[in-house]
């Protein structure tokens, strides 16, 4: 898998972040192989953060924390062992290790497990600009919630709350491995969202709005965050009975990527190993409409899930994992490659306490060319999608059935607002039958514009 093209200016070369821990996991390399490991690595994690929560008026909420973590992976031949500790005292660790190989020699051979090839692994990656080298405070987390929470209580209609929440975070990320392999990166992020409710006594309704972001100056500002939160809420009083029939379904921007999300799932090479996916054998087929894109994007400047390298340090790069509505690949980390004698993709992600395991980053789906009236401006009959509730998906099958309030589309407009429904259908089919608006936000680690779906099942109740 070949490292980024960028130019050489855009690169950082291979180096810690931190002198005094990138020495220790190196010494741990060396006790593991010591003790009679093979191959080893190691994921390191410290991290900070602060979170608040405000509540008509008042703070509810003040949280702080810092934690540093570590795993240790051994491989005695075709074997493997995990173990964890916050105890960083070196002869604490030495005796990990001892304890690593001794767990691997007890357990069964597992063909598909190893480190990477050294030829494989990243040797330089670009600055991907995911920390913004604040430190916020908590009085400054707690005037965001505030004005949010203000903000919103200020909406005529809204009538209570379940407050707002604000939060900062860091977190420094090292991997070394015995195969020569040593990065680290650091994230940063800050997250407000707000929550409130319309109405009165059986008539009430709740919504939210929330922002993330990487950089502050990219967080919505606290006035709109409650502003959003208070004119949806109170849209949504006195919602009608929606009559069960088959129409089209728009989902709006704010739901739309749990579509991906099951995507996600069904490509993800522990399932197509498992032959648990419901597109098992859809790999270079047409699972989209034609123009469909989709994207998986681990370099992508400050995106939420952003990473230079994977759990595994290979390198990542950008994927049209769907292009032109054709599915292109599965996400893959090294043992689910093996497994399916494929490259790896460089989609490893790990913790201190498991193996790797493939998993999607910035995943998103191109916006089309429709404004979000356009692409409803012809439905007679039809239902738009605020807010789903539950989930009702077979993996295997791909069949869909999920809770969902919104409003109801007459003549190409919004009509009323609809709750207490159920939709359905087959991924399958949903996939073939949906057509994007040009809305695309970046809020989430997965993110799709506003959808179009046709001919789905609309269930009253």
């Amino acid at each position: 898998m070949a490292a980024s093209k960028k130019s050489a200016k855009s690169k950082t070369r291979r180096r810690p972040a931190n002198k005094p821990d990138a020495n220790l996991l190196s010494d741990l390399m060396g006790w593991a192989k010591a003790a009679g490991a093979d191959a080893a690595d190691a994921v390191f994690i410290n991290g900070e953060s602060i979170s608040v929560a405000w509540r008509m008026g008042k703070q509810e909420r003040l949280e702080s924390s810092e934690g540093r973590d570590l795993g240790l992976r051994v491989f005695v031949g075709q074997r493997q062992a995990i173990v964890s500790t916050t105890n960083f005292e070196p002869k604490a660790l030495r005796a990990l290790a001892g304890r690593a190989v001794d767990m691997a020699r007890a357990v069964p051979e597992d063909p598909d497990c190893g480190i990477a090839p050294s030829e494989l692994l990243a040797s330089d990656w670009p600055d991907l600009d995911l920390d913004d080298k604040r430190r916020s405070s908590a009085k400054a987390l707690l005037q965001l919630a505030e004005e949010a929470e203000d903000t919103a209580r200020a909406v005529k209609g809204v009538t209570n709350s379940e407050g707002a929440d604000a939060s900062w975070g860091r977190v420094l990320v090292m991997l070394a491995a015995s195969n020569g392999f040593s990065g680290s990166f650091r994230r940063g992020g800050y997250h407000l969202s707000c929550a409130v409710l319309a109405g009165e006594g059986t008539g009430m309704e709740r919504d939210y709005e929330s922002s993330s972001a990487v950089h502050f100056d990219d967080l919505m500002p606290a006035a709109r965050v409650g502003r959003n939160a208070g004119k949806f809420a109170v849209r949504r009083l006195s919602p009608r009975k929606a009559q069960s029939a088959r129409v089209p379904v728009v989902y709006d921007r704010r739901v739309s990527g749990s579509m991906l999300g099951h995507l996600s799932g069904a490509i993800n090479g522990r399932a197509i190993a498992r032959g648990t996916s419901f597109l098992l054998d859809k790999m270079g087929a047409k699972i989209f409409a034609d123009g469909i894109r989709i994207v998986d994007h681990p370099q992508r400047k400050r995106g939420l899930a952003s990473r230079p390298f994977d759990g595994e340090g290979l390198p990542t790069k950008r994927y049209a994992v769907v292009d032109d509505g054709v599915l292109t690949t599965w996400l893959l980390d090294l043992a689910t490659a093996r497994q399916l004698k494929l490259q790896p993709t460089g989609h490893a992600s790990r913790g201190t306490s498991g193996p790797p395991s493939p998993s999607s980053t910035n995943f998103y789906l191109e916006k089309g060319k429709r404004s979000v009236e356009e692409l409803i401006s012809d439905i007679k009959s039809g239902l738009f999608i605020t807010d789903l509730i539950g989930f009702g998906v077979n993996g295997v099958t791909g069949d869909y059935s999920r809770g969902a309030s919104g409003f109801w589309i007459e003549n190409g407009k919004l009509a009323w607002p609809v709750s207490g429904i159920t939709v359905a259908g087959n991924l399958k089919d949903m996939f073939l039958n949906m057509t994007p608006a040009n809305d695309l936000q970046f809020k989430a680690a997965t993110n799709a514009p506003t959808v179009r779906i046709e001919g789905m099942t609309v269930a009253g109740s």
